[in-house]
């Protein structure tokens, strides 16, 4: 039988990480976001993670440790990253406490937004930035462009 073109649980788009810590990062992401472990591969030295699926909700999250000989770079050695990942969750608040517990950084404090979400955004232990949300209201893009434009004038 020939091979899903697109694995089972995969999407068309799957963030894949690099950074520095990743068994430490995986333990993060199982008590801020309830991810569950897939798979962990282990390098020649039985230490770095070379590759680790989790799934978080119903999308998939690969990781592996930074390996600068072979030219990747996590945001420890960038000093910041420029990607932000998104998460839907049902409770914003429950989650968003659960990762600060966890270690997270508050970048952005919970708050309802002007799109119709409830959303706020942590850095990670590792460096990498989340945003987390909720949706509270259905808005249509003109609605959201009206309730943008009240919100910067206010700011």
């Amino acid at each position: 039988m020939p091979a899903r073109p697109i694995p089972e649980g995969f999407h068309s788009l799957t963030p894949h990480l690099e950074l520095r810590g990743a068994a430490r990062a995986i333990d993060f992401y199982k008590a801020a976001f309830g991810a569950r472990e897939i798979f962990r591969n282990l390098g020649p030295d039985g230490r770095l993670v070379m590759h680790a699926q989790l799934q978080i909700g119903d999308s998939m999250l690969l990781l592996h440790d930074e390996f600068a000989e072979s030219g990747g770079e996590s945001p420890d050695s960038l000093e910041g990253s420029a990607v932000t990942l998104h998460l839907y969750v049902p409770d914003v608040d429950a989650v968003f406490a659960r990762a600060v517990a966890a270690g997270a950084t508050v970048e952005m404090p919970v708050s309802d937004m002007f799109w119709g979400d409830r959303y706020g955004q942590i850095k990670d232990p590792c460096g990498h930035r989340w945003s987390i949300g909720t949706k509270i209201e259905d808005l249509t893009p003109a609605q959201m462009r009206e309730r943008a434009a009240k919100f910067f004038q206010k700011h």
